[in-house]
């Protein structure tokens, strides 16, 4: 018994000491992998910063950040550039940043802020609002408060 107490705090110790290891990013970047089914916006490339909106808070990622994976909230994806700031309106989605600072966004949809429309926002906020109000039963309930809730968001980022 005291053997295997012994090779399993060893193999702990080995285990806790290589984590404690890993590579980090330079600090010059972090590689970004950005992606929705029916397009790559980014692909393995060196950022600054992201910021994202996840179902737990919204969180910036730099460098050196430590490994972690999240769900994408319908919200406003910041990517830093060396010399700009492209917002992205995703609708759902995940958020892995792997240690070597390497990050992947895989979302269901996304689309440059810019390419949004406020007043087509506002319209399917309200579309969705008469919907909930006329659900009838838990399903359609369920889907029509999944649409407010993106049109909320998306209403909300147009406007600031």
């Amino acid at each position: 018994f005291k053997m295997a107490a012994r090779l399993l705090g060893g193999i702990l110790r080995s285990k806790i000491w290589s984590h404690a290891r890993r590579a980090y990013s330079n600090g010059e970047g972090l590689p970004l992998t950005f992606a929705s089914p029916n397009k790559a916006l980014y692909s393995d490339v060196l950022v600054k910063q992201v910021d994202v909106p996840s179902t737990t808070g919204s969180f910036g990622i730099l460098p050196n950040h430590v490994p972690s994976i999240a769900v994408l909230k319908p919200g406003v994806v910041n990517v830093y550039e060396s010399d700009k700031i492209t917002k992205f309106f995703v609708s759902s989605g995940s958020v892995t940043v792997n240690s070597d600072s390497s990050v992947q966004i895989l979302a269901e949809e996304a689309f440059p802020l810019e390419e949004l429309d406020l007043q087509t926002a506002r319209q399917g906020l309200e579309a969705s609002q008469q919907q909930l109000a006329s659900a009838s039963n838990e399903q359609s309930k369920a889907e029509a408060q999944i649409g407010l809730d993106l049109y909320e968001a998306l209403v909300k980022a147009l406007e600031s």
